[in-house]
């Protein structure tokens, strides 16, 4: 009964050292996009402001899938985000509870066919579709959605075009050409 109680009080001891000792969030690396949780984006983007991309994904979605392996893992994108958003991955499904700006924000089962958290809705203005990216100013005012799927090239134009401030002055079909 002693050895049972001393390796409890061991697998407790580990455990609580290992998650005071890991870092949240993982600090920028060369080869992958640093996501911070909405939270820590929010209180980040408020002591050094910067753009802030948003990428609202199920876990259901196939294409949402796509893009993390396929574009968010292309070297100039991760290049590229980590350099000019704070980016932000965030379930439009998930049920934690969130305060932003004085509201309480939280899962909404009645909406649309599987519920959404009430934040996805409105950043998405409640048009549900995964994957939706959502880009907000240096004071977290929303810049534009942008729906749908994105081969690398493509959400690399629209990451600079963002980033230059070109939406301020320029429509994208000039900016990029299309």
């Amino acid at each position: 009964m002693q050895k049972v109680a001393y390796a409890a009080l061991l697998f407790l001891a580990i455990g609580l050292t290992l998650s005071l000792s890991s870092p949240s969030p993982t600090p920028p690396t060369a080869d992958k996009i640093t996501w911070y949780s909405w939270a820590d984006a929010i209180e980040l983007a408020e002591k050094s402001p910067k753009k802030v991309f948003i990428d609202l994904y199920t876990d259901w979605c196939g294409w949402c899938k796509r893009m993390d392996a396929n574009t968010f893992t292309d070297p100039k994108v991760v290049a590229f985000m980590n350099e000019h958003f704070i980016a932000v991955k965030f379930n439009a499904e998930q049920k934690e509870t969130l305060e932003y700006k004085g509201y309480t924000m939280k899962y909404d089962a009645s909406a649309g066919r599987r519920g959404a958290h009430e934040l996805a809705i409105s950043l998405l203005d409640g048009r549900m579709r995964y994957p939706s990216f959502v880009y907000l100013d240096e004071n977290q005012n929303r810049i534009t959605i942008s729906p749908g799927y994105k081969e690398p090239a493509a959400l690399l134009r629209e990451m600079k075009y963002i980033a230059g401030g070109h939406y301020k002055d320029t429509k994208f079909q000039d900016f990029s050409g299309e």
